[in-house]
């Protein structure tokens, strides 16, 4: 019985010989690089490539929207006291976000 690595092996020789894997079309050429992955913790990086590649989103994106978000609705609010409540609101989140990449950069590290 084979390996899955030795399987794969198999596979890709079979592919080199018939000449499909020379008809790819990045054949020979170095990967694209992938934004944000240098940027991205060591630690964390296959995390966020596994959330990525499965289509979730991390929980800090979902605050980086919710950020924007606020931002517009305060700029088009025109009631003072709500826009002052969203103000509060924005305060928090930012703080919030900043704490959680501090955790990621803080636990990441070792």
């Amino acid at each position: 019985m084979r390996t899955f690595d030795e399987e794969i092996a198999r596979r890709l020789q079979e592919a080199a010989d018939s000449g499909e894997l020379a008809a790819a079309e990045s054949y020979g050429k170095p990967l694209p690089e992938v934004t944000g992955w240098e940027d991205t913790p060591p630690a964390l990086r296959m995390p966020m490539k596994i959330l990525k590649d499965a289509g979730a989103t991390p929980p800090e994106i979902a605050m980086f929207h919710e950020r924007a978000r606020l931002k517009k609705a305060i700029e088009v609010e025109a009631d003072s006291a709500k826009r002052k409540i969203m103000q509060v609101q924005l305060a928090e989140l930012e703080q919030n976000i900043a704490l959680r990449l501090e955790a990621l950069r803080i636990n990441a590290s070792f």
